[in-house]
């Protein structure tokens, strides 16, 4: 339970860091005065879509938690069993690693208007995105074949819940970094997928975030 709890902290910290850092947390209606006049209010610094990616980051860091403290509350009943980790998860994590450093890569090739670096980056993200999602259908055939599967037990169930939450969240990631694949092809400047790049990367960034969390508490539970 403790162990939950902590992550759950370290879950919630970093995301309101974020947030803070983007200044979104700001109160430019205490101020008086033309937005604009007030640099350090944050009124005009944050872009539309970047405001609204926090927001996302934030409801689905608060849905995780919830998932997470179900999960804690749960465990402490004796019917909970035990169920054996596929080591293929380590592999998946790696992969999810690679795939961030994708989109990071990309994110550092638009700064320095390298357009065929965003290309890479972002094509080798999309892939390693997408492997990452068939190595987890097959860590659950790993599990069904082994006899556990969603009714077997409280814990399994769990398992097949947070993992599938976690890969619906990167499916819906993928779409993004589809139409900011398109756009590339249809030859837009950088300048007009310079902001799209970046959101991709972050998000990204926060979904590994969020398997690091899911993947100790599975391992240390």
């Amino acid at each position: 339970m403790g162990i939950v709890i902590l992550l759950i902290a370290v879950l919630t910290a970093i995301v309101f860091a974020w947030l803070s850092k983007q200044r979104l947390t700001a109160k430019p209606w205490l101020e008086e005065g033309a937005i604009g006049e007030f640099p350090g209010t944050g009124a005009s610094e944050v872009p539309a879509a970047k405001l609204g990616l926090g927001v996302l980051v934030a409801v689905i860091a608060a849905l995780f938690a919830l998932f997470l403290s179900a999960y804690a509350m749960r465990m402490q009943f004796p019917d909970w069993g035990a169920l054996p980790k596929p080591a293929l998860l380590w592999v998946n994590t790696g992969i999810l690693i690679l795939s961030s450093a994708g989109l990071q890569w990309a994110r550092n090739a638009a700064d320095r208007d390298d357009m065929d670096g965003v290309v890479v980056g972002m094509a080798a993200g999309g892939v390693a995105a997408l492997t990452f999602i068939v190595a987890q259908l097959v860590a659950w055939q790993q599990l069904a074949a082994a006899g556990y599967f969603v009714a077997t037990s409280p814990a399994s169930a769990f398992f097949y819940l947070l993992t599938a939450v976690h890969g619906l969240h990167l499916l819906g990631g993928m779409v993004a970094l589809g139409r900011t694949g398109s756009q590339l092809w249809r030859g837009l400047p950088l300048e007009k997928v310079r902001a799209s790049v970046e959101l991709c990367a972050i998000y990204w960034h926060f979904l590994l975030l969020v398997w690091f969390v899911l993947f100790t508490l599975l391992l240390l539970t």
